[in-house]
């Protein structure tokens, strides 16, 4: 016999271990979208992370009304790879010296940064993590108007990176600060410029360093400024830490700098002994004002099939220039165009439709799994936390509560069921609304499947299916439950 089961809209991730459901009324059973397994066919091993960014932001800061909760998420999912980025947008939060050193001082201060920080390593004391401290002082770039950060180190700031040219071309200062911003945190202290020692006692790990974030948008090097950058910061911190590994690029539109990726991928443009670990780039879907839910479910999948088709050309580049280079997709979700308005940052804009997070939940789903065939190392949704002034359209927890949503559990779910050791099994369907991967590990034979319609969808499955459970994130279920299947 063969199983039906019916998915529910926005069926984001789930059906592993699955069988087949009860057929609805609503639709003719030969409407039905068949797929089928060969389970016999040659498989690729899964290798592909799925994990998280967390963007640095007052909400995450101890005695915020959601602090506890979500580090408390952040800690139950045990994920590797999550990012952690102290962002521009709170300098305080996120820059260690804000004013240039002179004859008689300098600004050192870690006051408001490591509370947050130190919360980030506990929780993910025992995991692959990546961090990036991304934004670079502003006095060592040559800014074009004041810069005035506000007193308050909760209020947003959307002008602190300014500049395109170093002050300092040798890159001494560049190097300088974040050698000692990482011997804070994994030496014990640094010695400043000025030769005053700061002792910190913390001596973390910090698996992987990244270097910038979205450097097409901030600050904009060339691809040899950008190169000649990373080469100086990764070449003093491997000195450092010979077992630190580096992430390069972060770029916000991959699909519009292959300069970038062919200069980059490239070893002849580094110096000597430099390691390419990794690079990482970005994907927001994002539609426009006049779109409503009914676009949605189309235009953000668009967004996500021609970004697939960029991921496969960097792929290519990467291949041929530095096969053993890893990439991770360390941004990836959906942005609605009412989070951004900079004149009124914090204006709630309008209500964000429940069924959005359901949409951009599958968005993620869907390119893990097209990313997955490709056998892309890591892919990342973003972000842990968003709230008005700070794209709350992307947040994958309730910002008033803390509670996750179905971006937060869709991750879950794939976190969970997908485990080292798995491997990729040919999964055939004719179907745009659709998409589905068999798998098989240790625990047995499973499939992933994502509905990227807001309505139920019908799909057939082989009979061996038949008598196993199904784990759903969808409208009527914001949280996987197993659920055993009946014929």
């Amino acid at each position: 016999m063969r199983g039906r089961t019916t998915i529910g809209s926005f069926f984001a991730a789930g059906c592993f271990a699955l069988c087949g459901a009860i057929a609805t009324a609503q639709q003719p059973a030969d409407s039905a979208v068949k797929i089928t397994v060969n389970w016999i066919a040659e498989r690729k091993p899964l290798k592909t992370t799925p994990t998280l960014q967390v963007m640095v932001n007052p909400l995450l800061r101890r005695g915020a009304t959601i602090h506890d909760a979500a580090f408390a998420s952040l800690k139950a999912l045990g994920a590797d790879y999550v990012r952690y980025v102290p962002w521009h947008p709170y300098p305080r939060l996120a820059v260690a010296e804000l004013e240039p050193p002179t004859k008689d001082r300098t600004s050192w201060d870690f006051t408001l940064i490591d509370p947050m920080t130190i919360d980030f390593l506990n929780v993910t004391e025992g995991h692959q993590r990546i961090l990036n401290f991304s934004t670079i002082p502003a006095w060592m770039y040559d800014a074009k108007k004041p810069i005035v950060v506000p007193a308050d180190p909760d209020r947003v700031y959307w002008d602190y990176t300014q500049g395109k040219q170093l002050r300092d071309p040798s890159r001494k200062e560049l190097v300088g600060y974040y050698s000692r911003l990482i011997g804070w945190y994994t030496k014990g202290g640094f010695t400043d410029e000025l030769g005053v020692r700061h002792e910190s006692g913390y001596h973390y790990s910090i698996p992987y360093w990244e270097v910038f974030n979205e450097i097409d948008v901030e600050h904009q090097p060339t691809p040899e400024e950008y190169t000649a950058s990373y080469d100086a910061i990764v070449g003093e911190l491997h000195k450092t830490d010979p077992a630190m590994k580096f992430v390069g690029l972060a770029l916000a539109f991959p699909d519009t700098h292959p300069e970038m990726m062919e200069y980059f991928l490239d070893h002849k443009n580094h110096k000597t002994g430099i390691p390419l670990d990794m690079i990482s780039y970005h994907f927001y879907a994002s539609p426009t004002k006049e779109q409503t839910l009914d676009n949605w479910q189309y235009s953000f999948f668009d967004q996500a099939d021609k970004f697939l088709v960029a991921v496969r050309y960097i792929e290519q580049i990467r291949k041929r220039l530095s096969p053993e280079t890893q990439t991770t997709l360390d941004e990836i979700g959906t942005i609605l165009p009412t989070d951004w308005h900079p004149d009124d940052p914090y204006a709630p804009g309008p209500p964000i439709p429940a069924a959005y997070w359901n949409a951009s939940a599958a968005v993620y789903a869907y390119v893990y799994l097209e990313t997955a065939k490709m056998g892309i190392d890591i892919v990342g949704e973003s972000q842990l936390v968003g709230f008005p002034s700070q794209f709350p359209s992307v947040t994958m927890l309730d910002w008033a509560t803390g509670i996750p949503n179905a971006r937060f559990e869709v991750l879950r779910l794939l976190h969970d069921h997908l485990h080292p050791g798995a491997t990729m099994v040919e999964t055939r369907l004719v179907a745009k609304d659709v998409d589905a991967l068999g798998f098989e590990d240790a625990a047995g034979r499973h499939m992933l499947l994502v509905n990227k319609r807001n309505r139920p969808l019908k799909v057939e499955l082989s009979a061996e299916f038949s008598g196993g459970t199904v784990s759903a994130i969808d409208q009527q279920n914001p949280t996987a439950t197993a659920h055993l299947i009946r014929d």
